[in-house]
């Protein structure tokens, strides 16, 4: 059993940054692939940015490339989503999740097996 804490969500402006974190406890994320996932008010959960803790594979939306960068920590078992450039439709509860996966990177949330709490992100313009 895997449980995930998330933090690091708040209040900032358009073109502002955030670094949210995810901390594992039970195990560790070993042969896991980890996947951020958002949702905003009124629409479905939706997929961020997906990691393979084995090789540091990556995955990210096209909504978010090049402004969001997945990474982790192994002595803390962190995984980390650095947020720049945060737009207005970036607003959302943001979800971790993970699933045994050692060498492919899930997009749809069925996939996993284990979530955290969320954090909210909201980005004022």
């Amino acid at each position: 059993q895997v449980q995930l804490v998330e933090s690091g969500g708040g209040l900032v402006q358009a073109g502002g940054s955030l670094k949210l974190s995810c901390a594992a406890s039970g195990r560790t994320f070993s042969n896991y692939a980890v996947g951020w996932f958002r949702q905003a008010p009124g629409k479905e959960r939706e997929f961020v940015a997906g990691f393979t803790w084995n090789d540091g594979s990556t995955s990210y939306a096209d909504a978010v490339k090049g402004r969001f960068t997945i990474s982790k920590d192994n002595a803390k078992n962190t995984v980390y989503l650095q947020m720049i450039s945060l737009k207005p439709e970036d607003t959302a509860v943001y979800y971790c999740a993970a699933v045994v996966r050692r060498w492919s990177i899930p997009t749809n949330e069925q996939s996993y097996a284990y979530w955290g709490q969320g954090t909210q992100v909201t980005v004022s313009s």
